[in-house]
């Protein structure tokens, strides 16, 4: 059931959590230790203390939320409809080796069905946000997503295992698009490429190897710009399931899921 004020009232949280955390991710950038999850998983202090953070000031507005976070944050509000996704440090492995495109990403979710969504990127400081039935905002002003409806105009970016081999479906995918797209690209962050689709910046997406905590807050800032995302096989999407086909528009989507089914 929709809760406007409620909404209203955690988006601010939401915001004031993303910045806060991304301006810890800035300063661990160059002071922080690696060690590993597993050779191709690298976590870093940063993360931690991001997710603390952020943990800490929606918990303090919202105790009786339920949370899931990628750094083991997981909480049950049993008396509540609403559930925190929460990714401290959406591009790791871009962050560790300085690479400038990572973000904060914060999804709401009210009886299952997203409701909020923030991704900062603190580099640029840029804070992309949606509420569901109010459009889709960059530091305040209004985005929508790119008019392009031809894979020949598109730019996509796709995600790739990183211990993926030369026969993996997700490497065949990315080459079946490659010779009909404008570009294709691997960049390193889930969470950021939605926010570049939603404002335009690139025309598609696709991956199935994510979290929902890599895709809640972008998939609803891309549908709320004006963009569609579904599973790849054109189905509704789930994020709590591993796939999703972001674009721009119906043309795109629609030679995509051709495309990328053929696989």
């Amino acid at each position: 059931m929709e809760d406007r004020e409620e909404w209203s009232r955690a988006l601010a949280v939401a915001c004031e959590a993303a910045k806060v955390a991304g301006g810890i991710l800035q300063d661990w950038r160059k002071r922080f230790s690696v060690s590993e999850k597993s050779r191709f998983n690298l976590v870093t202090e940063a993360d931690f203390a991001a997710e603390e953070a952020i943990s800490k000031i929606l918990q303090g507005e919202f105790p009786e939320h339920a949370y899931l976070g990628e750094e083991g944050l997981n909480r049950s509000g049993k008396e509540s409809a609403y559930r925190w996704i929460i990714d401290p440090l959406d591009g790791t492995g871009n962050y560790v080796h300085g690479f400038p495109y990572y973000c904060v990403s914060i999804g709401l979710e009210q009886d299952g069905q997203l409701v909020l969504g923030v991704i900062y990127d603190p580099n640029r400081d840029e804070l992309f946000h949606a509420v569901r039935g109010r459009g889709a905002f960059l530091n305040g002003e209004t985005i929508r997503v790119s008019h392009a409806d031809s894979l020949s105009q598109a730019m996509c970016v796709a995600s790739l295992p990183v211990n993926s081999d030369p026969k993996h479906p997700a490497v065949a995918r990315f080459l079946a698009v490659l010779p009909e797209a404008q570009s294709v690209q691997r960049l390193g962050s889930a969470a950021m490429n939605l926010a570049y689709l939603a404002c335009g910046r690139l025309e598609a997406f696709w991956s199935t190897t994510l979290k929902s905590w890599d895709m809640a807050a972008g998939a609803l800032i891309v549908t709320e710009a004006g963009g569609q995302t579904t599973r790849l096989n054109g189905e509704d999407l789930d994020v709590h399931r591993l796939e999703i086909l972001a674009t721009c528009t119906p043309e795109i989507h629609s030679a995509l899921v051709a495309l990328l089914n053929r696989i």
